[in-house]
């Protein structure tokens, strides 16, 4: 047997683990998950269903403490992993890095401090990078560098590792070992050379699901036709059924409305007397099938299904996201579009695993 595959797969715990987005593309690149961290208790259902191995905690992160979740652990952790909101940050100001509006970055510090695992990932929105200056991004680096980690952020677009969406978001990784982390290099490209591969569209995407033009759908139905690109081969590999596409009901109106706008326009393509109704940049977008989708955001109001007249469903907004169907999103539909909306892309997190991997 190698010495690769002799290998015990490095442990990750999730402190914002939300449904798994993040954890699930770890484990794809040969991690072990353990545990799952979050206040809101119907993301860990869904990230239950999707780790069963894995053990999950419904907590404010504030109060737990690192021998909290050794002892749940009960093995040595090797990755830390979370998305911690910070929005205190645009209140707060650099000055006051350690002001309580903080606490949930603080607490991921001070977790990483009590538990000093091998490695981190910080996952947050790229206007991070920017705030203050920069200052915020740089306070970060600082503060856990003074821990003994060797430090490095890059804003990553999602589209660029085979995710069909336009989803820039900035990454810190953390390497005890002193040595620096490099980035995975992109695979996908606009108009791509002959290095990698083209860019996901939105087509490739989600072409093969029912479009449930006069109708709802079900939260389980079978496929009715093969699959038309090499992605929906791969979203759908091992998996019989479709889970979570259900139609959204819109009023007459709304219908009549999203009627109006052609495919990858928005509320400008509008008549003048409806453009007030929504009037910011994403409003009343119509998807685009040769192109990438937009991010994904945590209510699905704005974006609409590029050939049918409603926002894409669950699996849809999933399939964007490139979860695969096999992951099954669970509770009320308002909670699985928000458990889509929050995650991170499994395919990126994958791509930024097999690169953390090898320093491991």
């Amino acid at each position: 047997m190698s010495k690769k595959a002799n290998r015990k797969k490095p442990v990750v715990v999730d402190l914002f683990s939300g449904c798994g987005g993040l954890s699930y593309g770890l484990e794809k690149a040969g991690f072990q998950i353990v545990l799952g961290v979050d206040h809101w208790e119907p993301s860990l259902i869904t990230f239950k269903h999707n780790h069963p191995g894995a053990e999950i905690i419904p907590a404010d992160i504030s109060k737990i403490k690192g021998t909290d979740i050794l002892r749940a652990v009960g093995k040595k952790i090797d990755v830390l992993v979370g998305g911690p909101p910070c929005q205190g940050f645009s209140l707060s100001g650099p000055r006051n890095f350690f002001d309580e509006r903080n606490r949930l970055y603080l607490d991921f510090i001070r977790l990483v401090k009590e538990i000093r695992p091998r490695a981190f990932i910080i996952e947050n929105v790229p206007g991070l990078a920017g705030l203050f200056k920069g200052q915020i991004k740089d306070r970060i680096i600082k503060e856990l560098s003074k821990l003994g980690y060797s430090v490095n952020a890059k804003i990553l677009n999602a589209s660029d590792y085979g995710v069909p969406q336009n989803r820039r978001r900035i990454v810190f990784v953390g390497l005890k070992s002193g040595k620096a982390f490099d980035f995975p290099k992109p695979t996908h490209f606009d108009n791509a050379p002959l290095i990698g591969k083209n860019k996901i569209s939105v087509g490739e995407a989600i072409g093969d699901l029912p479009l449930l033009d006069k109708k709802l759908g079900a939260e389980e139905m079978d496929y009715q036709s093969k699959p038309l690109s090499e992605y929906q081969k791969l979203m759908r590999k091992g998996n019989k059924k479709i889970y979570n596409h259900v139609a959204s009901k819109h009023s007459k109106q709304t219908v009549e409305i999203i009627a109006l706008v052609p495919e990858g326009g928005n509320y400008k393509s509008l008549p003048k007397n409806l453009q007030n109704i929504r009037n910011f940049h994403i409003a009343w977008t119509r998807l685009h099938r040769a192109k990438s989708s937009p991010t994904i955001d945590t209510g699905h109001r704005h974006h609409f299904h590029p050939v049918a007249n409603r926002v894409p469903t669950v699996r849809e907004s999933a399939r964007l996201q490139s979860f695969p169907d096999s992951f099954i999103f669970k509770g009320v539909k308002t909670s699985q579009y928000k458990q889509v909306g929050n995650a991170v892309p499994p395919l990126l997190a994958e791509a930024i695993g097999k690169q953390l991997i090898k320093y491991l």
